[in-house]
């Protein structure tokens, strides 16, 4: 060999010839068996090669590689063993030039071939395994580093490649998980699992922008045909690999294509597009740390699609189920929908939480958009085949998802939190009938509001002792969060005024309600703010007493209990002692006479009710002038105070299929500026007669200009002082004293003085010192 080889290095010129020779002698000796003359010839050929690097080498290559296409064609396993070793020596070789002639597809078929070795000797299948996977590792080394020969990226050799290194992976993981974890100690050149999961990454690792597409679906293919994604243990570690292996700013290729094939399997069973799903959890984790690139939207639309499709094939077997009466396969299938919806619902909600403040406010507002709302086609979802059951079930789902993207959002000022476009759907969806979708609607808008993470400290509805104990946290409202309160104040208190009001509430949504309440104090209220929480909740506990909507004595009580408790924390936060000691007071006495107006009580089980609430004692009540004068005397402007609350009439209640506060009649004296009293005098006399009040109650005929005609007069009683309104209310209380009794067949007395209120007496109740823009009978508002 030394001679050999100091001849050869002379005159390199004579290497084509010596390798022709040593070529055809060792073709002979393999097809006569002559092992040893067949080492012999294999280690004089890896010399020489490891001695010349000219480029006359080049024809030498070629009869080399015939010689190690010949061993591995032989179907002896030494051999095979003896050529993939001596290919790995020749692929660790730089050669000075490429050689862009030279094919290697012979041997990326026989590598792959010998990956998949069904020997029957054990020991013999796992030594023929490991050399397959090093030969693969030998052909994407010396080929993949040329950037002018791409043949190995072709998917004729990734169809082959890819799955061999998968097959080997899942079959050791096969028989760890049966036998237990393998040695830490293990040899992995022994290992064909940990071989074939080095050269994935070496492979994924080396992908460019142009073929990574190429070495990720024949993933998909290995997964769909061993049927791998149910359970789906090993696909989870198989892209774990491809998102750590590839290089960051191609990990939306992947994500690409887990949602394309989650599109092509739609159809497959609930657990295998769950097991996709969660796949893309997996993946899409690993990408959000990086760059995920423009998928953000494709990524929500997919999941959302497919939170669709779940929820009407949910809803098909629960037809199926009762067409059939077959309930055995169906309840299956239904739980197995709800895993795929939740799986849904965890990975929309961990990529929203991950996304940078800017792409979560547009997801936000892209979920927002899908939620559909009785009445409205405003959403993008198409919710045609879905009926009223699915139609709650995918909104559910939605707000699911939106209250996980939303979790730990923290917005500097309110309105990025809740710009228009996003709070005025949000607010819609509060309306609807569920009681668990305005649950969900609750804790969105807790997530948003809360900034300052106080809402853990307020869970739970109970009378707290001392506020200061919580260690709440705030800051000095901003002037952007004053002005939204000013343009979106009104909205928010109605929202709470009819989310109190629900028929179906529990006790969870009475506990949300008053959590809405604090955060919206802790985060929001100037003075003014203050004053109108404060009336709202004075306006909910005459909503209890006066029980317009007929309430159940346990919704009563809830309320009643729902305003002890805010009006007990608000107290303590603005710590004005007069009203404090109001409050504390009423509280004591309900504590001993009346329980049930106490939060600790009523939401007890078995906790006894009263039969009516007319015959109570006024001092368990709070009353509006105590308040007024207890923060009158510390510099609040009390005012407004004495304008009773009353909730924007807007067209939200029919959109929602809830009852309107406008199904009830209502009679509304137009106290426009700059009218003459005899003007208005001549037109309520045309306009205050039957006809005119049952247009009145039939809201859906109603014109665009008795609309905002409203809205005037609902304006001009929240924002103008109280003596103008009863100054003006005082020319028209005698035409609405004949007007009504006419109609009514009331009896009612004007007031003796210009004070500006009324006292009425009908058939079932007595009202006195009701002021005459709001005067309330059992079916007749009057404003």
């Amino acid at each position: 060999m030394e001679k050999l080889t100091f001849y050869a290095v002379s005159a390199p010129e004579k290497l084509d010839r010596i390798g022709s020779y040593l070529a055809e002698r060792l073709t002979r000796d393999v097809v006569r068996h002559r092992s040893g003359y067949v080492l012999i010839a294999m280690e004089a050929l890896d010399q020489l090669l490891m001695a010349c690097h000219s480029q006359s080498i080049k024809p030498f290559v070629e009869s080399f590689l015939h010689m190690v296409a010949k061993l591995l064609e032989s179907g002896e396993p030494k051999l095979q063993v003896l050529g993939t070793n001596s290919f790995v020596k020749f692929a660790n070789i730089e050669e000075d030039t490429p050689s862009y002639h030279r094919r290697y597809d012979f041997f990326v078929s026989r590598f792959s071939a010998m990956c998949h070795s069904c020997h029957s000797d054990p020991e013999i299948r796992t030594e023929i395994r490991i050399a397959g996977i090093r030969g693969i590792q030998g052909v994407v080394r010396k080929t993949v580093n040329d950037e002018l020969r791409a043949t190995i990226w072709e998917p004729q050799h990734m169809d082959k490649i890819v799955p061999s290194l998968l097959f080997n992976m899942q079959k050791i993981e096969d028989i760890d998980s049966r036998m237990g974890p393998p040695s830490p100690t293990a040899d992995k050149e022994e290992n064909p699992s940990v071989l074939a999961e080095d050269c994935l990454r070496e492979l994924l690792g080396r992908a460019t922008f142009g073929n990574m597409n190429n070495a990720v679906r024949p993933v998909f293919a290995h997964l769909d045909h061993h049927k791998l994604w149910d359970p789906n243990e090993f696909a989870v570690h198989c892209f774990k690999i491809i998102m750590y292996s590839i290089q960051a700013q191609y990990s939306h290729h992947v994500i690409q294509e887990i949602l394309g094939h989650l599109d092509a399997r739609k159809k497959d069973s609930p657990r295998v597009r769950a097991g996709i799903i969660q796949v893309l959890l997996e993946a899409v984790a690993i990408a959000a740390k990086g760059s995920i690139g423009p998928t953000v939207l494709e990524v929500f639309n997919t999941l959302l699609k497919h939170l669709r499709l779940s929820v009407e094939f949910e809803a098909n077997d629960l037809h199926e189920e009762s067409v059939s009466s077959v309930s055995v396969n169906t309840g299956s299938k239904d739980n197995d929908e709800k895993i795929v919806q939740n799986a849904i619902i965890q990975t929309i909600g961990f990529f929203g939480s991950n996304l940078p403040d800017y792409q979560r406010s547009e997801i936000m507002m892209f979920i927002m958009g899908k939620v559909p709302v009785f009445g409205t086609s405003s959403h993008t979802l198409d919710i045609s085949q879905l009926g009223d059951l699915g139609t709650r079930r995918i909104q559910i789902m939605l707000l699911r998802s939106l209250l996980m993207v939303t979790s730990g959002y923290k917005a500097k000022t309110i309105v990025t939190a809740l710009p228009g476009s996003f709070l005025d759907p949000l607010l819609s969806s509060s309306l609807m009938e569920d009681y668990e979708l305005r649950q969900l609607v609750l804790e969105v808008m807790h997530n948003l509001v809360d900034r300052h993470d106080n809402r853990a400290k307020l869970r739970g509805i109970r009378i707290i002792p001392d506020v200061a104990d919580l260690k709440i946290k705030r800051e000095k409202i901003c002037r952007q969060d004053t002005s939204f309160m000013k343009k979106n104040g009104q909205q928010l208190y109605r929202h709470i005024y009819l989310g109190c009001k629900e028929e179906d509430n529990v006790q969870k949504n009475y506990e949300l309600l008053y959590t809405s309440l604090a955060l919206v104090t802790i985060e929001l209220a100037n003075e003014e703010v203050v004053i109108d929480l404060i009336r709202l909740a004075i306006a909910l506990q005459d909503s209890a007493v006066i029980n317009e909507d007929n309430l159940p004595m346990f919704h009563r009580c809830g309320i009643m209990a729902l305003v002890a408790a805010y009006l007990n924390f608000v107290s303590q936060m603005i710590a004005v002692p007069a009203f404090c000691q109001h409050v504390s007071k009423v509280i004591e006495i309900r504590t001993i006479e009346a329980p049930y107006f106490l939060p600790e009580h009523i939401f007890r089980d078995k906790c006894m009710l009263p039969k009516s609430l007319e015959k109570h004692d006024k001092n368990l009540y709070f009353l509006t002038n105590k308040i007024a004068e207890s923060l009158g005397g510390s510099g609040y402007g009390v005012e407004r105070l004495s304008v009773p609350y009353v909730p924007q009439v807007t067209d939200e209640d029919r959109l929602s299929r809830r009852k309107s506060i406008v199904d009830t009649v209502s009679i509304q004296v137009d106290i426009l500026p700059n009218s003459a009293p005899s003007d208005d005098v001549a037109n309520n006399t045309e306009e205050i007669t039957f006809e005119a009040l049952k247009k009145t109650i039939d809201t859906n005929v109603m014109e665009e200009q008795e609309k905002e005609k409203r809205r005037l007069v609902i304006e001009k009683f929240q924002k103008a002082p109280f003596e103008e309104i009863a100054a003006q209310c005082e020319s028209k209380a005698n035409l609405l004293h004949d007007r009504l009794a006419q109609i009514l067949e009331l009896t009612i007395r004007p007031p003796p003085s210009p004070s500006g209120t009324l006292t009425i007496t009908s058939g079932h109740a007595q009202y006195q010192s009701i002021p005459v823009y709001e005067m309330k009978f059992p079916d007749l508002c009057v404003y």
